[in-house]
């Protein structure tokens, strides 16, 4: 059988009675949309971040762009982010007509070279984005310095980082809000599209609220501009019953990156690295070949060992964001790396066997 990058039917395997029954529950309770499991999901996910309050919307996209209207940007202004994301982060702040800045990211981490930050604020800037991708967090102590001299706000892209820690605090509990992604392949996956907005700030919870309803406060008047963007019941009711386990997962996550550093040392691929800031969730495991990525992929292929690329493009090369003006060579480590990644099977139902199969074979083809 192939060993995929991703799979989630032996979660689904060991969760299906659960499962239906939540989906059972939800469908004869008479209310499909922004019901009680919502309200349940929403305050479980805050209090696993130790937040104030979160709004559940319709996708990790519609998060990005709420959680930063909810924090005062608006059209014109200026939004501080890193190349190397996955295009909703960065269509989210252009979504609310802002322009993204872009900034390089680290060498060792792949993570906002926070160094590189403050010579990017202008008069515009509003907001800043730390990306904390594949599962470990940006340096955020001396982002949020930056932000208090500079009087911005910093909102947390955690759509990889459900469950890391930054210096003992949950990913997404630092900046004045955050945005989760529950797209099925994350650390906490929906069985479909779901999001939430998370902050300490009780003002941007309510405003969140209301954008993601239309702008409405009271049925049928709306207050303020706002979206269509609510995760309906099913959803909710699903993440709730895998919250409780997602710890757990992670540890597994954890073994598995274990056993693939063990497995893969010496064999000329460059692993990843756990930064001292930062508990890895390790959503995705991510090396490097520095000459013959694509190469790899192929022999991989063949043998039934499918692998991912995230991301192949970073944003400013791609002809959807030529009209902010960057050109190749602007951001040198994030188109390097670019170039060398791929991310190896990774999800907690992976059999030890199978991810001895990969580190044998990928050994053999590298």
């Amino acid at each position: 059988m192939p060993i995929n990058v991703w799979d989630y039917l032996r979660e689904y395997d060991e969760l299906r009675d659960e499962i239906l029954a939540a989906v059972d529950r939800v469908f004869r309770s008479g209310r499909l949309v922004l019901g009680q499991e919502g309200v349940k999901f929403e305050r479980e996910m805050a209090a696993y971040l130790g937040v104030a309050g979160g709004v559940g919307v319709n996708s990790g996209t519609d998060a990005i762009y709420i959680a930063l209207a909810s924090l005062g940007v608006k059209a014109g202004d200026e939004v501080i982010t890193v190349p190397n994301t996955a295009v909703p982060t960065v269509s989210a702040i252009r979504t609310l007509g802002a322009r993204p800045v872009f900034v390089d990211v680290r060498e060792d981490d792949f993570l906002m070279d926070v160094d590189q930050v403050e010579a990017a604020i202008t008069p515009r800037t509003k907001a800043i984005v730390p990306v904390h991708l594949y599962g470990q967090c940006v340096d955020l102590d001396p982002l949020m310095a930056i932000a208090k001299r500079h009087g911005l706000k910093v909102m947390e892209d955690c759509a990889q980082s459900q469950g890391a820690l930054y210096k003992n605090h949950q990913s997404g509990s630092v900046g004045h809000a955050s945005a989760f992604s529950f797209y099925p392949t994350k650390v906490l996956g929906a069985y479909g599209d779901g999001g939430m907005v998370l902050s300490n700030d009780e003002a941007a919870i309510r405003l969140a609220r209301s954008l993601r309803f239309y702008g409405m406060e009271t049925q049928y008047y709306s207050e303020r501009h706002g979206y269509n963007s609510r995760l309906d019941e099913v959803q909710a009711a699903i993440l709730s019953l895998k919250l409780p386990r997602i710890d757990g997962w992670i540890e597994r996550r954890r073994e598995i990156a274990a056993r693939y550093k063990q497995g893969l040392a010496g064999s000329g691929l460059v692993l990843p690295r756990e930064s001292a800031h930062s508990r890895h969730s390790y959503y995705v495991y991510v090396v490097e070949h520095p000459t013959d990525r694509d190469g790899v992929l192929e022999r991989l292929a063949k043998r039934d060992i499918n692998c991912n690329v995230s991301y192949r493009w970073p944003i400013h090369t791609m002809r959807g964001s030529a009209d902010l003006g960057y050109r190749e060579g602007q951001f040198p480590v994030a188109e390097r790396k670019a170039q060398c990644i791929f991310s190896l099977p990774m999800y907690p139902h992976l059999k030890d066997e199978e991810i001895d199969t990969v580190i044998e074979v990928l050994r053999d083809v590298v």
